[in-house]
């Protein structure tokens, strides 16, 4: 059975307000062929996520042009819980919620050269458009709580928007993580401010990459097969490390190592032909849920 990708590229994203490498910064796994058509890993540490983002529009344009299909794995939520983009008071007419959402982050969030961004006063921002008060983000530093960013967690129960996703949920459910949620920003594991800073350069990678699509988002029922996979040369997919054991060997960081195994394992998979980017793999999710994942939440690849 032959693979759907020829290359599998993995991002360990950040959210830092200033240049930064080693621990907690972006960390880009590259898995491709090289000129013996052996599959060969490499690395790479970068400072700012423009860079990062320039590193990955070069890289995307050497695979491609040699003809290999490219799979990108980023590690944060590439949607949000339903009813989100509603909740805004996003158009939604011409485009799915998760469109509408990634357009409206990619207008509001711009990295400057420094890697400083403003992105818990969008998340404020967010917050009165949403509730005129501190919810759904939450997790400011001192400096940045106001009146509509606070830095403890609100109360979730009885909103109309969810702390989690429906992924989140089914993974803390099985025991095979403990994801967080998208509204935190901050904070041990926290992946709010990533999603935040990260969207809007996925969204600008798609708008520059006619041949490039969003899973699950942009696949029917969310299945990636050679049928819906025609003409495609970049899949751009969310990611949760954690789902595979990883242990760092000398010298390595724990985000570097994590990056390694999990490009390595969606390697194996699609090799084994598993790689089909199915939303659920048993029949708990009924067709309304299964719409609001395709629609606006998104689904972490391999959950």
């Amino acid at each position: 059975m032959s693979r759907l990708f020829d290359a599998y590229i993995m991002v360990d994203w950040s959210a830092a307000s200033k240049p930064v490498t080693g621990k907690n910064s972006i960390w880009i796994g590259i898995l491709a062929k090289d000129a013996r058509l052996k599959l060969q890993y490499q690395s790479v540490n970068i400072e700012t996520r423009l860079k990062a983002r320039s590193f990955l529009e070069g890289i995307i344009a050497k695979l491609t042009g040699r003809g290999d299909r490219v799979l990108i794995g980023f590690d944060f939520s590439l949607g949000y819980p339903a009813g989100t983009a509603e909740a805004l008071g996003l158009d939604t007419s011409d485009k799915a919620p998760w469109q509408a959402m990634h357009a409206h982050l990619a207008s509001k969030m711009k990295d400057k050269a420094d890697n400083s961004n403003p992105r818990y006063a969008i998340a404020a921002g967010m917050n009165y458009a949403i509730s005129k008060g501190p919810f759904p983000f939450w997790g400011a530093p001192a400096r940045d709580v106001v009146s509509t960013l606070s830095d403890k967690k609100p109360d979730f129960d009885g909103q109309a928007l969810p702390e989690y996703r429906i992924v989140e949920s089914q993974l803390r459910d099985s025991k095979r993580g403990q994801p967080k949620s998208v509204w935190q920003l901050a904070y041990t594991g926290s992946v709010g401010s990533q999603s935040l800073t990260g969207i809007p350069h996925i969204h600008g990678l798609r708008q520059a990459l006619p041949a490039s699509r969003v899973w699950p988002f942009e696949f029917e029922d969310g299945e990636m097969t050679e049928e819906s996979l025609d003409g495609v040369q970049v899949v751009f997919a969310e990611i949760y490390p954690s789902l595979i054991p990883a242990k760092p060997e000398k010298g390595e960081t724990p985000d570097a190592a994590q990056i390694r195994q999990i490009a390595h394992y969606y390697s194996e998979v699609d090799e084994k032909g598993r790689l089909n980017g199915r939303i659920s793999t048993n029949n708990s999710l009924d067709e309304g849920k299964i719409s609001q994942i395709q629609s606006e939440e998104g689904w972490i690849l391999g959950a």
